[in-house]
């Protein structure tokens, strides 16, 4: 099993009147999840409390039972937990979709979705959008979630695609929650070891504070302490976003994948 000491927070920022954002923390079953709004007149908070409250609703409906006549799309090169995890971001996905189309001052909502599940060994990370997720391992950063801009997939193909489109591209979705029937999610399954941190979070906070500061942070601070940093250092900064992260620090490992992998990590260093 794995053992996590998490800490979450949300911030409304300095210039935005209300919060889009919306965080969901579960040691029990392990999960985590960070969505960032979209939409006018507080459609995107709803969006985002939408998507968070259908994921809780889903893992705890499937703690107690064989659910596998719930999952969604199953994916058989992928793990039961794995699994479970996109299930969940599907439903959500629909549940928004619906909600929108059925009630007009809820067009054309949407939400990013950022969301980690641990299992005995290892951690499934899964999203949507433009909220990344980083895994810190020592003094490496790497983000596991795949970012969901214009941008990103202009400068996948061209490296200097940033010099010709320009910053207001940055952030242009082309993909989120709840804007088409289907989504398709990104996720990735790796080998936790103690030690390990994971952030995630909205752009109100990786806009204003760089991977590199968010790993020093988390490194010499408790989760809860490190949440109450990085928001302050993204404020200082401006605030121009809501702010949302939850830090997790994997405390613990116990399980055959984890003990294999470190031997093998600790043979060849």
């Amino acid at each position: 099993m794995i053992a996590v000491e998490s800490a979450g927070l949300s911030d409304v920022g300095k210039k935005r009147k209300g919060n889009e954002d919306s965080l969901y923390l579960d040691d029990e079953l392990g999960i985590y999840v960070v969505a960032d709004g979209m939409g006018g007149h507080q459609a995107g908070e709803v969006a985002s409390g939408l998507v968070v409250q259908t994921m809780q609703d889903y893992m705890n409906r499937i703690r107690s039972a064989d659910a596998a006549e719930e999952l969604v799309d199953i994916d058989q090169s992928l793990s039961k937990e794995a699994n479970r995890l996109l299930s969940s971001i599907h439903l959500s996905n629909r549940v928004v979709y619906q909600m929108s189309n059925n009630k007009a001052s809820y067009q054309g909502m949407g939400s990013t979705v950022a969301a980690v599940l641990f299992t005995s060994d290892t951690v499934i990370s899964a999203n949507v959008g433009d909220s990344p997720i980083y895994l810190i391992r020592g003094d490496e950063v790497t983000n596991l979630s795949v970012s969901h801009t214009v941008m990103a997939e202009q400068m996948a193909l061209n490296p200097d695609a940033d010099r010709q489109f320009g910053n207001r591209f940055a952030h242009m979705l082309t993909r989120a929650m709840g804007i088409d029937r289907t989504v398709r999610p990104d996720s990735c399954e790796l080998v936790c070891f103690k030690g390990d941190h994971i952030v995630l979070a909205s752009d109100g906070l990786t806009d204003k504070v760089g991977p590199e500061e968010i790993r020093d942070v988390v490194a010499s601070n408790t989760p809860k302490d490190s949440c109450r940093k990085l928001v302050d250092m993204a404020n200082e900064r401006g605030g121009d976003d809501n702010i949302t992260l939850v830090v997790l620090e994997v405390k613990k490992v116990q399980g055959k994948k984890s003990g294999i992998m470190e031997w093998i990590s600790r043979l060849f260093k």
